[in-house]
């Protein structure tokens, strides 16, 4: 990887982040390497200013956070095809990000002599893959024709999300339940009533999908999983669809009953009844640097979301 200039983005509010990006940043610096740092959270969103001010795309974009922050980064990136390498830093989950023990910065003396090679000769080395992490896009057909732009990451008027969209009432003050009808391919499927629905990505199926139910899905697999959200009705289940389907939701029934769109759990816009959002297949995946040799998905589950398995055999069988 030719490693010329770098974005270096930084959880807003974590001191932990903050202090290691300054560390990342001068170290990249003596090195000769054009350094861009910047801070990302849901009260900051760097990317619109860096890539008005900028003139050159990074060659890297390394994001020190946990998994909203590179949920940002992505969105952002993905169209670009800049490639993004991730470490928990100040997060929490990290089901996105390295563990931050594999940050090895430029060994100063008699360590550089041990042969312990530093991140940045691994990137210029080559010795990482490029995973390519399915994205959903949405564009919003409003009932009375006015098309809206805010908060948008391509300029053809789409919103982006590797984890999730969902649809949620958008009044507090009223019963937190809304009316949402579902049409695939074409078909209508399916009017759900209840909390909201959500449509998300194998990556975004150990999210909130999951979190209300939902499968869970290898990133190995492309395909979209819908899942209602406390839906009222026995009969309405977690469906898991190809990745080529596209999805289109109404919010149904009085013109109140407004419901918000969230992408990887920021706010995208509000759809007023008559209005209808299109999600699909992002052409853009994320590109995501990995750097074990020997990475397990099933592994970052089970100690992610710290399944015990059974009591009574603690250790794995040696079959």
């Amino acid at each position: 990887m030719r490693l010329e200039r770098v974005w270096l983005i930084s959880r807003l509010g974590s001191q932990a982040a903050q202090r290691q990006a300054k560390r990342c940043a001068e170290d990249l610096a003596a090195q000769g390497v054009h350094v861009v740092a910047a801070s990302s959270g849901l009260a900051r969103n760097p990317f619109p200013g860096l890539l008005a001010t900028e003139a050159h795309l990074p060659d890297l974009a390394l994001v020190l956070g946990g998994d909203g922050t590179v949920l940002g980064a992505a969105r952002h990136l993905a169209p670009l095809d800049v490639p993004i390498l991730s470490f928990n830093v100040g997060g929490h989950l990290g089901f996105l990000t390295h563990d931050r023990s594999l940050l090895r910065l430029t060994a100063p003396g008699p360590k550089a002599e041990l042969g312990q090679e530093s991140l940045w000769d691994r990137l210029r080395n080559d010795c990482f893959a490029l995973e390519r992490r399915m994205m959903l896009q949405a564009h919003i057909n409003r009932g009375d024709g006015v098309a809206r732009s805010d908060g948008l990451e391509q300029a053809d008027g789409a919103h982006l999300a590797l984890n999730d969209f969902y649809f949620r009432p958008c009044l507090d003050e009223v019963s937190p339940t809304c009316v949402l009808e579902l049409e695939i391919d074409g078909e209508v499927v399916d009017q759900y009533r209840g909390d909201g629905l959500i449509i998300a990505t194998p990556t975004g199926s150990t999210g909130y999908a999951m979190a209300a139910g939902g499968p869970i899905l290898h990133p190995g697999i492309e395909a979209i999983v819908v899942n209602p959200i406390c839906p009222m009705s026995l009969s309405s289940r977690a469906v898991v669809v190809p990745p080529r389907a596209q999805l289109s939701v109404w919010p149904l029934g009085e013109t109140s009953r407004r419901v918000k769109l969230w992408k990887d759990g920021a706010h995208a816009t509000v759809l007023e009844p008559g209005d209808r959002a299109v999600v699909e297949r992002s052409p853009h995946p994320a590109l995501q640097v990995l750097l074990e040799q020997s990475p397990s998905y099933y592994r970052t589950l089970t100690h992610k979301l710290h399944w015990a398995g059974s009591l009574t055999a603690p250790e794995p069988s040696h079959n």
